[in-house]
């Protein structure tokens, strides 16, 4: 019975379950990042699928848990969170990001399991919608299971205050592509193209729109990746200025410093070098400007080219949002690097990677309507 619904006949209340689920996931990879920058993702040491969903309910428990905090994350213990200084008051706030990150991952799972075996069961799935939420759970699955590799490699570790920056970003980076995916099925539901009246012909000026837009996705999930970096090096704190000529000369003595040991060395034991995590944010920068350079040239190519707004509406209004949370984005970047004092402002650098699934969302909504539209 689902094989033969159409896309169009798919009841709204399966439209706005698909938004439920992009929400949540919004939601999940900024917990996320507030468990980062608080460095509190090693306060669980140990991952209780089904027992782990309460927190510590007794004063013994309280103290078991933090007894093995100290233990296995000693470095971060005593080099970030004051070693013996540290109160049981100060473990439980880090303890709370680091439980809550999971308890709404948990959450999700339950949002996104029943809903959907009541809609298979209605017969309100379409086979093709029915493969791409199989797609969207394996994502989950593979950033759930890299999440647990990633907080692992943060144990028992005497040269690593922190998880490892690299696992952390293909934790982000899988949570970026299912938060992506899921946003593309409901583009896919939402806009269905079995309603859709191609305006448009062969020759159509959204075809040289589509090379522009696609070197922006993809130099826009390479600054992402560089952002998941900086967070996982806490390279911001190294130059902490607006831009790199603010004391030109001591950034560019950390970039040319040998200060890690052979190259292998400064990028494998990373916390030791200064010249890697300046290497990490010239790059984060400098990928900037080339990200702003093209959405700019995308806003004003489709403001000089589409000249039926009533057409293309969907493509102007993805241009615009793409163009506002760029300069938002910009202006976030610049507050998070220079707070970047001593700690990375929380504030400032969730917004900012907030920021940064906003301005992937609106890339995908102007490159699916270009798509749509250009496809007979």
């Amino acid at each position: 019975m689902s094989s033969q619904i159409l896309t169009s006949e798919i009841p709204r209340v399966v439209r706005l379950w698909l938004m439920a689920g992009i929400v949540l996931i919004f939601v999940q990879v900024n917990i996320g990042g507030i468990t980062r920058l608080t460095d509190s993702g090693l306060s669980i040491t140990e991952w209780e699928v089904i027992e782990g969903t309460l927190p510590p309910l007794s004063e013994g428990a309280w103290i078991e848990a933090f007894d093995k905090y100290k233990l296995h994350a000693e470095k971060q213990y005593k080099e970030i969170h004051g070693g013996e200084d540290m109160t049981m008051s100060e473990f439980k706030v880090i303890f709370f990001w680091e439980w809550f990150h999971r308890f709404w991952a948990r959450s999700i799972g339950f949002v996104f399991l029943f809903p959907f075996l009541f809609f298979l069961y209605k017969g309100w799935l379409p086979t093709w919608l029915t493969k791409r939420l199989g797609m969207v759970v394996l994502f989950a699955a593979l950033a759930a299971t890299f999440g647990i590799i990633m907080v692992y490699s943060g144990f028992n570790d005497d040269t690593r205050t922190w998880v490892s920056a690299y696992k952390l970003l293909g934790h982000l980076s899988i949570a970026c592509l299912t938060f992506g995916y899921l946003f593309w099925t409901w583009l896919k539901v939402k806009y269905p193209s079995d309603t859709y009246i191609i305006y448009n012909k062969p020759d159509s000026p959204l075809l040289s729109l589509k090379p522009l837009l696609k070197t922006v996705l993809v130099v826009l999930l390479i600054q992402i990746g560089f952002g998941a970096l900086m967070a996982g090096m806490r390279a911001g704190l190294v130059h902490p200025y607006l831009t790199v000529f603010n004391k030109g000369e001591q950034f560019w003595s950390m970039l040319m410093s040998r200060d890690g040991g052979s190259l292998v060395d400064t990028i494998v034991d990373y916390e030791k070098s200064q010249s890697i995590k300046a290497w990490v944010q010239l790059f984060h920068r400098a990928t900037a400007y080339i990200l702003t350079t093209l959405i700019l040239l995308f806003f004003y190519k489709v403001r000089a080219k589409l000249r039926f707004p009533h057409s293309y509406q969907h493509v102007h209004k993805g241009a615009l949002c793409m163009a506002i949370m760029l300069l938002v984005q910009v202006l976030l970047g610049i507050l998070t690097i220079v707070n970047s004092v001593g700690s990375i402002p929380v504030i400032y650098g969730v917004l900012h990677q907030a920021g940064a699934l906003l301005l992937l969302a609106f890339a995908l909504f102007s490159t699916y309507h270009i798509n749509r539209e250009t496809t007979s």
